[in-house]
Order: C-alpha cells, then sequence, then structure tokens
C-alpha cells in the first residue's frame, strides 16, 4: 500500500465528485456563459460576504493576478519571508508584475502589524512604493501555522490607515477555519481580495478562486486572460469545486488529527532532531544530521512512502483526504522498522 504524504494536491476525486462533474451544464466562460462556473463563483463570493470571484486554474494565478492588479510596476510588497508567493510561484512577482517583495521574518510565518508599519517605505523619489500587503493562512512553509481572526484586524487596520492593499494567500484558509471555528464570512470583511484553493485539502482536481469588489474582479478578469487563463467549457471542473465545498470542508478535522498522530509518532523517533507543533494538516520535522533529507526520502520512498524534501534536513508531510487509519498505521509500522536501522 503506497502512502503519499508529499501534499494534499494528490488526492482523486471521489466517485460523487466525478458524477456531478459528468452531469455539470456547461457553456463558454470566456464569454461569462458557463453556468457551473458562474454558479461557482457566487457561491464562494456569498460565502466570504464579497462581491465577486473570479475562477482560475490554478491559486498560484489567483496569487499572481491579485498582485498585478493591486500594484504598479516599481512598486513593492510587504510579506513574511515564508511566503508562497515569493518561494514557490517561479519568480511571479518581478516577472509578471515588475514589483519587488520586502521581506519580513515573522515568527512562524506570521508577520505583525507593528513590522508592516516599519517596513513601509517613506514618500521619497528613490524608493520603491509599497502599496501591498500579503499575508498566507495557512503558512506552508513555517507548517501550516495560523493567522486568528485577531491577529489580521490590526494588521487590516494599518493597511487601512497607510492606504495599502491587502491581499489573503487562503490556499488552505478553510484548514485554519476549521481550526479556529471561525467564519469564511468575517474574513472577507478585512482583505480586498482573498484567493482560495479548491485542489488542497477540498480535493478539487484543480481551480482556485480570487475575491474581491466587482471592479476589482474586472480587472482580474483582463488579466487572468493575458495571463492564458481564460478557459472555455470550464464548468466540469467548476462542478467538482462546488461538490468539495459542500461535502469536504468540515471533514479536514480527520486530517489536522491524522497530523498530530504522525508528529506524536515522530517525536519518538531516535533520527528526529526536532518536529514543529503541529497546528493543521502540515507535518514539518528535522532529521538526524548524519543524512540528509533528499537520502531519508529515497529511502522511505522504497519502503512506500512518499514525502516531501523541505531543507537539507527537513522533511514535509501533509495530511488529506485520501490518507486514512490503515496508511497511517502503514506509516506507523514503516517508520518503527526498517528505518531506524537505515538511518542508525
Amino acid at each position: 500500500m503506497l502512502v503519499d504524504l508529499r501534499s494534499d494536491t494528490v488526492t482523486k476525486p471521489c466517485k460523487n465528485m466525478l458524477q456531478a462533474m459528468f452531469d455539470a451544464e456547461v457553456g463558454d466562460d470566456v464569454f461569462n456563459e458557463d453556468p457551473t462556473v458562474n454558479k461557482l463563483e457566487k457561491k464562494v463570493a456569498d460565502l466570504f460576504n464579497m462581491e465577486a470571484s473570479l475562477f482560475c486554474p490554478s491559486g498560484t494565478m489567483t496569487n499572481q493576478i491579485a498582485i498585478k492588479a493591486h500594484t504598479q510596476p516599481g512598486d513593492e510588497l510587504i510579506c513574511d519571508a515564508h511566503s508562497h508567493i515569493y518561494n514557490y510561484e517561479g519568480g511571479g512577482i518581478s516577472f509578471n508584475s515588475g514589483v519587488q517583495a520586502k521581506l519580513l521574518n515573522g515568527e512562524k510565518g506570521k508577520i505583525t502589524s507593528e513590522q508592516i508599519i516599519n517596513s513601509i517605505n517613506g514618500d521619497f523619489d528613490w524608493l520603491c512604493k509599497t502599496t501591498l500587503v500579503s499575508l498566507e493562512n495557512t503558512v506552508n512553509k513555517a507548517g501550516g501555522t495560523i493567522y486568528t481572526l485577531n491577529e489580521i484586524k490590526s494588521i487590516y487596520e494599518v493597511c487601512k490607515k497607510q492606504q495599502l492593499a491587502f491581499h489573503l494567500d487562503g490556499a488552505r484558509l478553510f484548514n485554519a477555519l476549521i481550526e479556529t471555528n471561525e467564519k469564511p464570512s468575517e474574513w472577507g470583511n478585512y482583505f480586498d481580495s482573498i484567493s482560495i484553493c479548491l485542489s488542497k485539502g477540498l480535493g478539487a482536481p484543480a481551480g482556485s478562486l480570487l475575491l474581491g469588489s466587482k471592479s476589482f474582479i474586472k480587472k482580474a478578469r483582463r488579466i487572468r486572460k493575458v495571463f492564458g487563463g481564460g478557459m472555455r467549457q470550464a464548468g466540469y471542473v467548476a462542478a467538482a469545486g462546488i461538490y468539495a465545498l459542500d461535502n469536504n470542508i468540515s471533514r479536514l478535522a480527520e486530517d489536522h488529527k491524522r497530523a498530530k498522530q504522525l508528529a506524536n509518532e515522530l517525536s519518538t523517533c531516535t533520527f528526529v532532531k526536532n518536529c514543529i507543533p503541529v497546528e493543521s494538516n502540515i507535518v514539518l520535522f528535522e532529521i538526524d544530521n548524519k543524512i540528509t533529507a533528499v537520502n531519508f526520502a529515497e529511502q522511505l520512498k522504497n519502503s512506500g512512502v512518499l514525502v516531501s524534501v523541505f531543507g537539507k534536513h527537513t522533511i514535509r508531510l501533509v495530511t488529506h483526504l485520501d490518507f486514512n487509519d490503515d496508511h497511517l498505521e502503514q506509516f506507523r509500522k514503516i517508520i518503527n522498522g526498517n528505518i531506524i536501522n537505515m538511518v542508525s
């Protein structure tokens, strides 16, 4: 039995999701004529109490569209050094928008309002114009750490006072909301734009949405076309997103529970130096310096476990809806078996 913990993007549609896709009513979304896409966009906008949303192929595209829509070439955005928009989107900040990033070192990937205040450039010709603050929730590279709404509110006040646009990369926002028991509608009150992903914890095969005001989404729609993201009969994929939203949000708590169980198991292993406390569905742990993460991952692969390398000695595991208790037990057997001999 293969145990795939590389990401929560490795899931496959269940039979009911596939049936929803098969039954979808479709049209040409570039002409705004795909009824299932329109239904999904309205559903998500209403969920977050925002005016409109835009369906895109990926979260990278929704984030990059947001950056371009909020900024002008030569501007500067503020984000944490762990941010996905900086580390894992192919240099898109500079390539797509001609914008540079000011990286802050937050606590576990989370920056504060005070840090932001101290990082806003003055109004001088020789300095970049600070125009955008971008957060990520949960913070992938920091181990799935979570911003709470109270932490967001103080940053929102700074952005409002300083006239800065405020964007949220919410690729795993539903994981955060399940853990904090907060409502999506509350979050929509504090951001100019939010990106949410349907293909991670929610299990859809593809797709993300960008949310904002009607005027912002109109601008974003044009940028999507320029980026090559205009889709035609996209309702087949949108139907999977609707199914995911209706059926797969509350069950994220199961992923969090299993992630904590994985961390507890790893913490007893002699070859694990440190395991970051689990807040959602991501487990980050550091292994003994005697073995590299690349070699460790290869040994695990030979034993039937797939993981992600996140540093010279750091491994990431991500739980998801296709990782069940049987997979967890299989992981335990492998970790407590021959893998110990490999690294001892």
